[in-house]
């Protein structure tokens, strides 16, 4: 591993869809936040459209609310080239037909001197994930339908 990359936290990734390609660019003053703040580093940020027909398009970059500028100009050039072709094909398989997506790849620059601290005895952080929010509310109504049936 080289010294750069046992520099980094961890990385993650988001596929995030917008139901029939209603894109509106509110979440990227957010996301400039978190990089102004060095909570993250953006390593590959991507939008892609998947057609009706199922095939997938990366978009070019342009006015998503059409206020006449370019919403995802500080963004443009944000890219590693660690997104592929199969990253690609994985992003469409949970895209629906007429949707679109911004598709980020993402260095969690908060974690870094922890995965930093963690390699240093030894250890690998070797798995990790996000819980979708409806995934976490549709467990905890199961917990609390299982808990009212049993008292």
């Amino acid at each position: 591993m080289t010294d750069d990359v046992e520099a980094m936290g961890p990385i993650s990734y988001l596929v995030v869809e917008y139901p029939g390609n209603k894109m509106t660019g509110e979440g990227l003053l957010h996301l400039v936040d978190m990089v102004d703040q060095g909570l993250i580093r953006i390593l590959d940020l991507l939008f892609a459209t998947r057609e009706v027909d199922g095939s997938l398009r990366v978009a070019e970059l342009r006015d998503m609310d059409h206020d006449g500028e370019l919403d995802v100009a500080i963004f443009e050039g944000a890219s590693s080239g660690l997104l592929d072709d199969s990253d690609l094909a994985d992003a469409a398989a949970a895209i629906e037909p007429g949707s679109s997506a911004a598709i980020l790849l993402f260095e969690n620059r908060w974690a870094r001197r922890f995965t930093e601290a963690l390699r240093r005895s030894g250890a690998e952080l070797v798995a990790a994930g996000y819980v979708p929010l409806d995934a976490l509310a549709a467990s905890l109504d199961a917990a609390e339908a299982a808990e009212t049936a049993n008292a």
